[in-house]
This record gives structure tokens, C-alpha cells and sequence, in this order.
């Protein structure tokens, strides 16, 4: 008797003139990422904002009060130790400020990173070689403390008097100073990559994948912000994120396209896992798309001499060796 073939993929049945599926697996969405975006791009409304602020200032004015008269109680009641809580409630007003001090500084380096980027654009607009030596120095200025950089800054002052062009220029200290900034940026993105795909995947819990994808973002979009110099803090990484997710919505690139996993999908390598398993990498992608957003956003100068980083390469680096990469039969 010979043996039945077996279905190999999801098999089409015509039943009355109309298709039917016999065997469907649900492609995975990666709902984790979409919780990401959703946290990201929510835009609080002008009430929320105002009872948020009312709150907030009613909450600081009534913690006020209280250190107040907690001080004030401790010295009518003891002088040594009314001191003692005087000194603590100093430092900690000196902390508070030590944070936000900290925050501003790092919105500073943001905007300078911003700076310097629309600067060299339209430096190399005009064509103008002044204003390209200006984009230069501001470089130079901001990457002088990096010892790892130091041979590349020379290099750069050697060669850059031979060039009397503003667009080579520009190309020039692109190669020099931030084409290996790009590595160490990917290496970031590809670890996040692989952190939210593998606890997506084995971590069943609800909302543990959500808060991982989101913490893992956070930092990788902390640590590509300070490799490029940037150096975000708390409010700034939120900030880069949601900045982020607005410019990928906007742009229509934020949804997952064939060309995204192709290399995944078109092999059936999703269809043969675990919806789990495609869950983690769909998430582990969209994890990488926005790494790379970031890179692109956080970086001094624009994409010239070095092609964008390919969203699909990226992600077979990253996700290799994680759900099977190869396809076996």
C-alpha cells in the first residue's frame, strides 16, 4: 500500500468556486514591538497634560511641606537630630538638582549632534569648504576625549589639508571618524535584536515581552545615542524613542514588509516554527528597524561615503543561529 503524501504548507481546497484553507497558520504580528510603538507614540492630550502638571505641583508642594515641618519637629525636639535630617534634606535637594542638571546636558548633546548634521548638509549643499572646516572642528571637538579615536583625528588633520573640496571633505571625515562609530552602533542593535527575540520567544509570561522589547530598546537607543556622542539620560532615551517610532510612522516604515523578511518567510522557516518562535522574530526585526532609525537619527553626519545599513542583513546577523537559520527540508 503505498504512503499518502504529506502536506508540506498550508494546502487550498475549492469548495462551491471559492478557496478554502485546509491547514492556516496565523503569521506572527509581533505584538510586543506594536505595544512599544503604541507606549512610544502616544501623544498625551492638552487636559492630560494640565491635570498631569496639577498634580505634579500639588504632589511636590505637599512633600515640601512635609520635609518642612519633619526638619522644623526634629530641632524643636532635638537640635542633633534636627541638624542631621537639615544635612540629609540638603543633599538630597543637591541629588535632585545633580539629576537635572544631568538631563539638560544631555538634551545639549542631543541638539548638538543635530547641529552638526544639519550643518554639514548644508555645507555640502553650497559647496561651501569653510563651512565644511567648521563641520570638521565641531567633530573634532566633540570626539577629542575618545583616546580609542585618537589615531583616526590624526589621520584626519593630515589628510584633510589635501582636500579642496567641501563635499570630499565631508566624505573624508565620514570615513575616518564615523564609519567605525557605524560598527560599534550595529553591534548595539543586533544584541537588542537577539534579547527581544529570544525572551519573546521563551518567555511565555503576559507583558514580560512588551516590557523587555521596551527596556531593550530604551538602552539600545541609549547606548547607539552615546556612540555617536550623544550621550542621552533617562528622559533623553524616551525622547530619542518616541522621536523614532514618530519618524518611522511617518515615513510608512514601520510596518514589516516582505522585503523585511524575506529571507526568513520566503523560506518557510516561519511557517515550520512555533507561532512563539515568530513572534521573536518578527519582534527581533522590528527591534533592528528601529535600531537603525536611531543610528540614523543620532548620527553627526549624514548617510555619503556609507550606504545605509540594510534592515534584512542586519536581521540574519542578528537572529543567526537563534531559530534555525537554515532551512532544512
Amino acid at each position: 500500500m503505498s504512503e499518502e503524501p504529506r502536506l508540506k504548507g498550508p494546502a487550498l481546497i475549492e469548495v462551491g468556486g471559492e478557496v478554502a484553507p485546509e491547514s492556516f497558520i496565523e503569521a506572527p504580528e509581533g505584538r510586543a514591538m506594536a505595544g512599544v510603538r503604541a507606549l512610544a507614540s502616544r501623544r498625551a492630550s492638552g487636559f492630560a497634560r494640565f491635570a498631569g502638571w496639577v498634580f505634579g505641583s500639588l504632589f511636590s508642594l505637599v512633600l515640601t511641606v512635609a520635609a518642612w515641618n519633619f526638619v522644623t519637629g526634629l530641632f524643636a525636639a532635638n537640635p542633633w537630630l534636627g541638624g542631621l535630617a537639615s544635612v540629609l534634606l540638603v543633599l538630597a535637594v543637591g541629588v535632585v538638582l545633580v539629576l537635572v542638571v544631568g538631563e539638560l546636558l544631555a538634551f545639549s548633546r542631543l541638539a548638538r549632534l543635530d547641529s552638526i548634521r544639519v550643518q554639514a548638509l548644508h555645507a555640502a549643499e553650497v559647496g561651501d569648504l569653510a563651512k565644511a572646516r567648521a563641520v570638521l572642528g565641531r567633530l573634532e571637538a566633540l570626539y577629542h576625549k575618545r583616546e580609542p579615536m585618537a589615531w583616526a583625528r590624526a589621520r584626519l588633520a593630515e589628510r584633510q589639508g589635501e582636500v579642496l573640496d567641501a563635499d570630499a571633505l565631508l566624505r573624508l571625515a565620514e570615513v575616518e571618524l564615523i564609519l567605525p562609530l557605524d560598527d560599534l552602533a550595529r553591534a548595539e542593535v543586533e544584541a537588542a535584536a537577539r534579547q527581544v527575540a529570544t525572551v519573546t520567544a521563551l518567555i511565555p509570561l503576559a507583558l514580560a515581552d512588551v516590557a523587555t522589547a521596551l527596556v531593550s530598546n530604551l538602552r539600545m537607543i541609549r547606548r547607539v545615542a552615546e556612540i555617536y556622542g550623544g550621550r542621552a539620560g533617562s528622559l533623553g532615551s524616551w525622547r530619542l524613542l518616541r522621536r523614532v517610532f514618530l519618524s518611522l510612522v511617518a515615513t510608512g516604515a514601520v510596518a514589516l514588509t516582505d522585503d523585511l523578511l524575506g529571507s526568513f518567510a520566503g523560506g518557510g522557516i516561519l511557517s515550520r516554527l512555533s507561532r512563539r518562535f515568530g513572534e521573536g522574530v518578527v519582534n527581533g526585526a522590528l527591534t533592528a528597524r528601529v535600531g537603525l532609525a536611531a543610528m540614523e537619527i543620532c548620527r553627526p553626519l549624514p548617510f555619503v561615503a556609507a550606504e545605509r545599513p540594510g534592515v534584512s542583513a542586519t536581521v540574519s546577523r542578528a537572529l543567526a543561529g537563534l531559530f534555525g537559520a537554515r532551512d532544512q527540508a
